[in-house]
C-alpha cells in the first residue's frame, strides 16, 4: 500500500476514534449530570441552576418545579436543592473535563482505546 495512502487511513480511524471517545465522554458526562428528588428526575443544567439562584434570590423557600419528564414536582427546601444542583454540576463537569484533557494528550488510536 502506498505510505500516503496508509498514514491517511491511519490518520481518518484515529480522528474516527477520538470523535467516538468524545462522544461517549459526553455521554457519560450527561448521565452524571441528573439529580433525583421526591420521585422527579432533573439534568442539572446551567439553566436549572439560575432559575433556583433566582427564586433564593426573591426569598422563596419552597417551589413546584417541572421534571424531565414533564411531571410537576415540589421541592421543599429549595437552599438545599440549589447547593445538590451546584454539587452535581461541578463534580460532573470537572470529572469530564479530566478526562477530556487525557483524550486530547493521546495521539494514537490504542492511546485512546486505553482510556
Amino acid at each position: 500500500m502506498d505510505e500516503r495512502l496508509e498514514k491517511a487511513l491511519e490518520f481518518s480511524n484515529y480522528m474516527s476514534t477520538l470523535n467516538n471517545q468524545k462522544r461517549l465522554l459526553h455521554e457519560s458526562y450527561i448521565d452524571s449530570s441528573v439529580h433525583y428528588l421526591n420521585g422527579g428526575k432533573f439534568n442539572v443544567t446551567k439553566e436549572l441552576i439560575n432559575f433556583c439562584n433566582t427564586l433564593l434570590a426573591n426569598n422563596q423557600t419552597t417551589a413546584v418545579l417541572i421534571d424531565d419528564n414533564n411531571i410537576p414536582i415540589e421541592v421543599e427546601d429549595l437552599q438545599t436543592f440549589f447547593e445538590e444542583l451546584i454539587n452535581i454540576y461541578f463534580v460532573a463537569t470537572n470529572e469530564y473535563l479530566t478526562k477530556y484533557t487525557s483524550i486530547k494528550k493521546q495521539r494514537s488510536v490504542a492511546g485512546l482505546l486505553d482510556i
